[in-house]
């Protein structure tokens, strides 16, 4: 499987440790785990290790895309602003010589570390399997084509490439996202009614391609 362009909230998460770290924020998703390697034993990785799989979003100033800065009331300087500690690329609040300002770009703004997007909505579907009457619960971002749902669904069935997705009776656009195929998201409206979503997840329909035309 490719790796997806859009990742749930739940794939971030699931790298949580300084072998394998990742952060989202700002809407970007960034594996870390080079940049923890590389300062291995450093004091200034603690904030970010603290923070494994989460969003840290609420460092950053969105208009810049920089960490958030203050006017410092002692010395009436400009410093950023970093309430958990500093963290690494981050300068010391006053003049260092122990401290190598030649980084390149910080690691928030390196697009190397970038992988990928956060979901701005994740939603569930339930694809059934018609020849079989399997039934397998994905959560997707609701970003994704069909055809990139398809590749997360490769892992539950490889061969899922041979059948033709369908919705209400409707053959799915594979290249269209679930909201351009009319598949109905009614997490908001079930919320308001304080109704049970999984118990009205929208199903879709395999029903596999077999031309009995042929002997």
């Amino acid at each position: 499987m490719d790796r997806p362009r859009f990742f749930t909230p739940a794939e971030v998460a699931a790298h949580n440790t300084a072998a394998d770290l990742w952060v989202s924020f700002l809407g970007k998703v960034c594996d870390l785990t080079p940049l923890m390697s590389r300062y291995q034993g450093d004091a200034l990785l603690l904030p970010i290790m603290e923070c494994a799989g989460k969003d840290i979003s609420c460092w950053f100033d969105p208009d810049t895309e920089d960490v958030l800065k203050y006017v410092d009331p002692v010395t009436n300087c400009v410093r950023y602003y970093t309430p958990r500690g500093r963290f690494v690329h981050v300068p010391p609040a006053g003049p260092r010589s122990d401290w190598a300002s030649d980084i390149g770009p910080p690691w928030w703004r390196d697009q190397r570390y970038e992988v990928g997007q956060l979901s701005a909505k994740t939603r569930w579907i339930r694809v059934v399997n018609t020849l079989t009457s399997q039934e397998q619960r994905l959560q997707v971002c609701s970003e994704e084509t069909l055809a990139e749902i398809l590749q997360r669904y490769l892992r539950y069935n490889s061969h899922a490439c041979s059948y033709t997705w369908k919705h209400g009776g409707a053959t799915l656009d594979m290249s269209r996202t679930l909201g351009e195929n009319d598949v109905p998201d009614d997490d908001h409206e079930l919320q308001q009614l304080r109704l049970d979503r999984d118990l009205f997840t929208p199903a879709i329909l395999l029903h596999f391609n077999d031309d009995l035309t042929e002997g």
